[in-house]
C-alpha cells in the first residue's frame, strides 16, 4: 500500500535493525485519514470471506481494526492485555510474548462476543515473530470459530512471523512488507 509505505519513509524512525518506531501515525498518535485508507484496503482484500467479526489486540491494532470493521459492517473485538473489573468472567485466555516489549502477557476476550458460527478476521499493527497473531488465533479456536485470515499493517519480513503463520495454514495479508531496517534505512518488499 503506497500511502502507508510513504508514511513509514517520511515519519517512521528506525531505532535498530529490528525496531521501527511509528508512533507519529499508528501506535501513539493516529493518522485517521491513513487509518481509513488502511480499513478500506483490508476490506477490499477480505471482502468475499463472509467475515462476521474482527479481532485485534489492544492497543495499536484497534484503529486499523475499527476502520476495517466500519468498511465491512462488522463488530470489532479487542483482546485485553490485563484484567479489569468489568472483564473477569467467562473469558477465553491466551499467552502472548511481545517482541518489542520483551514481556509475556495474558490476553483475554469475553466468550459472549465470539461464537462457533463466526468467521473472524484478525488485524494487528505489526508482524514480527507472529506471537500476537497466534495468541489471537488461539482465542478464536477456543470459541470454535473460523479464522478467515490475518491482516497486518506493517510486516517485518526479515523475521519469522509470516512463515510461521503460513505454515499453520493462515492467509496473511500485509499492507507494507519491510525487507530490511539495516543502516537506519527502510527497504520494502515490492508486491
Amino acid at each position: 500500500m503506497q500511502a502507508l509505505e510513504q508514511k513509514i519513509l517520511t515519519e517512521g524512525i528506525v531505532l535498530s535493525d529490528n525496531v521501527l518506531k511509528v508512533d507519529a501515525f499508528l501506535n501513539h498518535q493516529i493518522d485517521p485519514v491513513l487509518m481509513q485508507q488502511i480499513g478500506k484496503e483490508f476490506a477490499a482484500r477480505f471482502k468475499d470471506q463472509g467475515i462476521t467479526k474482527i479481532i485485534t489486540i489492544e492497543a495499536s491494532g484497534i484503529a486499523p481494526a475499527v476502520m476495517a470493521g466500519l468498511e465491512l459492517g462488522v463488530p470489532v473485538i479487542f483482546a485485553r492485555k490485563y484484567q479489569s473489573l468489568t472483564l473477569k468472567d467467562d473469558l477465553y485466555r491466551s499467552k502472548v510474548y511481545s517482541f518489542t516489549k520483551q514481556t509475556e502477557s495474558t490476553i483475554a476476550i469475553s466468550n459472549k462476543h465470539i461464537h462457533s458460527s463466526d468467521h473472524v478476521l484478525i488485524i494487528d499493527d505489526f508482524l514480527a515473530n507472529g506471537q500476537a497473531a497466534l495468541g489471537l488465533a488461539d482465542l478464536i479456536h477456543q470459541a470454535n470459530a473460523n479464522i478467515v485470515g490475518i491482516g497486518i499493517v506493517i510486516e517485518k519480513s526479515f523475521q519469522t512471523g509470516r512463515d510461521l503463520l503460513i505454515e499453520k495454514g493462515y492467509r496473511v495479508e500485509s499492507l507494507a512488507r519491510i525487507q530490511s531496517l539495516n543502516d537506519g534505512k527502510v527497504t520494502f518488499i515490492q508486491a
